[in-house]
């Protein structure tokens, strides 16, 4: 530690993705397009849930807030990967750094919180299906979508204060896309033990208690599933359930594959390969996972261009 240059860093430089040359112009090509896509796909389901009087009950409300999370995800990150990969200049400065890492932790604490309150929702309806209405009142509603965002507005300003007060000498290289947490620790030159303290005791809170609670009301919906007499109840309920239990699988599977079960034998490309799982691709397919396994968003798209393109029918 002592040994090492002082120099204070005023910017790092983003390794990005291990892509050959040769490639990088068609990779850049295919993430521009899977950005635009997750754009155009979580603003169309925002647009439709708000102009469509048929989706203002508490599952779209939470499903919007989920779309407006998941733009932003991927808005935190993506812009500057594509310009480092037309660019040479691969610097960003310690203050943007910093501010990617406060806005990445924030938008990824804002889905977890978001897919707990979309899993407590679907207990609800299918467990107390008579007693729906009274539940998921407007009040537990906004109460059940403000949480979180007050939550990891305090969990991403933490994180970002123990940061900031760690000083950063001669390496100021990424080996990532983007202003990874975890690699900005190995840079440092200061005790970090208070960090990784942190990490450990609100990782597990911000995490694992989410997930299991998801998985307690999964495992709720099931025990009362199998209790419907008819299969087709059984499938009416499972059909329900089924888009948010598919984005649940591909956000907790890579978040808990690369931060909770890590292992030595991971290289910095596995890593980045991972996060790019679902910092991209998750974003990306959450619109057609949630419209093309929902006939009520299906139906919305229709009567809203309907609506639209009836005025100049005869």
């Amino acid at each position: 530690m002592t040994g090492r240059n002082q120099t204070i860093v005023s910017e790092f430089l983003l390794l990005g993705l291990p892509i050959k040359s040769e490639h990088q112009n068609l990779f850049y090509v295919l993430f521009l397009a899977m950005y635009v896509t997750t754009v155009l796909g979580n603003l169309l389901i925002i647009v439709l849930i708000c102009l469509d009087p048929h989706l203002h009950t508490p599952m779209y409300l939470f499903l919007s807030n989920l779309s407006f999370s998941d733009l932003c995800f991927s808005s935190v990150t993506m812009p500057k990967l594509l310009q480092n990969m037309q660019s040479q200049d691969l610097s960003i400065p310690y203050a943007g750094c910093l501010t990617q890492m406060y806005f990445f932790l924030f938008f990824a604490d804002l889905e977890d919180f978001l897919l707990v309150a979309m899993a407590y929702d679907r207990y609800v309806a299918i467990c107390f299906p008579l007693h729906y209405t009274t539940i998921m009142s407007p009040r537990l509603c906004l109460f059940l979508v403000v949480l979180p965002w007050v939550l990891t507005t305090f969990h991403a300003m933490l994180h970002t204060l123990l940061m900031a007060r760690l000083h950063f000498c001669e390496d100021n290289v990424i080996p990532h896309f983007f202003c990874d947490m975890s690699a900005l620790l190995k840079l440092s030159c200061s005790d970090t033990r208070v960090n990784e303290l942190v990490i450990f005791i609100t990782g597990g809170l911000i995490l694992v208690i989410p997930f299991l609670l998801i998985i307690t009301s999964y495992a709720q919906i099931v025990s009362s599933t199998l209790k419907i007499p008819s299969a087709r109840g059984i499938r009416k309920a499972f059909s329900t359930c089924g888009s948010h239990l598919t984005v649940v699988s591909l956000f907790y599977g890579t978040v808990i594959g690369l931060y909770l079960c890590p292992s030595a034998n991971n290289s910095t490309v596995k890593e980045t390969v991972m996060a790019t799982m679902y910092t991209v691709v998750t974003p990306m397919l959450n619109p057609f996972i949630y419209s093309l396994r929902n006939r009520d968003m299906k139906g919305a798209l229709g009567r809203v261009f309907w609506r639209k393109k009836a005025p100049f029918s005869l």
